[in-house]
């Protein structure tokens, strides 16, 4: 009798085991829901002390060496060292420009270096 009785359980103690992992993963899901926007509403605040200029100054001269060196890997082996060395100098000046945005609260970026926008849709080639 009591095999019959937990055979005829076992579905039930399966279903309820899922149940709880899925509810456990849920809530994982709402907090990154939260956090992207949370993310997004800081991003539409523009930057008002020189720490915020600051902070998003190293942000972007880390984005452009990423973006710069991922565009050197592309070229040939002969121009990749040439392009790495001028993506590296242009970081340590974005570096010291963002430096000197903490030092003194009246400098503002000069300008946007930088070609249009090429995609805004991410492409992979499968090889």
């Amino acid at each position: 009798m009591t095999q019959a009785f937990t055979l005829r359980a076992f579905p039930l103690v399966f279903a309820a085991a899922l149940t709880v992992g899925i509810l456990a993963v849920y809530p994982g899901r709402a907090t990154a829901q939260t956090n992207d926007e949370a993310s997004l509403a800081r991003g539409a605040v523009p930057d008002t002390t020189p720490q915020q200029r600051y902070q998003t100054a190293i942000r972007e001269a880390g984005g452009g060496l990423k973006v710069s060196l991922e565009e050197c890997r592309a070229m040939g082996s002969p121009e990749r060292k040439a392009c790495e060395a001028q993506a590296r100098s242009r970081y340590q000046a974005d570096m010291a420009t963002a430096k000197a945005m903490l030092r003194d609260p009246s400098v503002r970026p000069a300008n946007v270096v930088g070609g249009p926008i090429r995609s805004t849709e991410t492409t992979y080639e499968i090889k």
